[in-house]
């Protein structure tokens, strides 16, 4: 019987981003088994990290290569980048031949045709990053060339940029004020060993909602604790 181990991965950064999500990721691994695996089959085990993708040493996805090369099962992730944002790392795993790859949204893809792709999104990260710097570089240059023809430039920015620091204050003190409230219910049950997903369902169950209103995911609480943790 085919056999799965599920990895999803995201960082602080991705967990906001459509298509980076948690909820998101195990949409497209739900797509992949129910359309493009061989059947039967079933999940010898998930593992997730909330950890950047330029970090090698994550805990669940040792775990998780660590299944797969016992079992032989395959190794799913929704997307290449949550398994690596790195060529190298990729290209090491795809050396082992005790760990077999599987991406969701490249159901069809080999093992040449993965380490291409990670070369070209990798180039990719690169030229965006380039284009960036090179973008803040030509504003400095405008921001000079205005101050010089205008004397007030700088002062009418400078009051916009004020009024914008006020509105950002208030909103993270709101945001760290409803955190605490929360993390007195998320405290308790992630201190008992439960996951991200049984507390949103608590959470759900009890009424409370989030800051807009709205049902709590996995990926919701995790923000919770990460702004408990910086409060502490």
């Amino acid at each position: 019987m085919k056999q799965y181990v599920i990895y999803k991965r995201v960082s602080t950064e991705d967990q906001g981003k459509s298509g980076h999500g948690l909820d998101a990721q195990q949409r497209d691994i739900d797509i992949f088994l129910e359309q493009f695996s061989d059947v039967p089959f079933e999940v010898a085990g998930e593992f997730q990290d909330i950890q950047s993708g330029s970090e090698n040493d994550r805990p669940e996805l040792a775990k998780a290569l660590d299944l797969v090369r016992k079992t032989g099962a395959e190794l799913l992730v929704a997307k290449l980048d949550r398994l690596s944002r790195k060529v190298a790392f990729i290209a090491t795993l795809m050396d082992d031949r005790k760990v077999k790859l599987r991406v969701a949204q490249m159901p069809q893809a080999d093992k040449f045709q993965l380490h291409i792709y990670a070369a070209l999104a990798e180039q990719e990260r690169e030229f965006i990053s380039a284009r960036t710097k090179a973008a803040l570089a030509a504003a400095k240059v405008t921001h000079a060339a205005k101050r010089k023809a205008d004397p007030t430039y700088s002062k009418r920015i400078g009051g916009l940029r004020d009024k914008t620091m006020k509105r950002n204050e208030a909103i993270q003190q709101k945001a760290d004020a409803e955190a605490a409230k929360v993390m007195k219910i998320v405290g308790p049950l992630r201190s008992s060993g439960q996951t991200l997903s049984a507390i949103a369902e608590t959470l759900n169950s009890m009424g409370v909602a989030t800051s807009r209103g709205g049902t709590w995911t996995a990926t919701q609480v995790s923000r919770v604790i990460e702004r408990g943790r910086k409060q502490a």
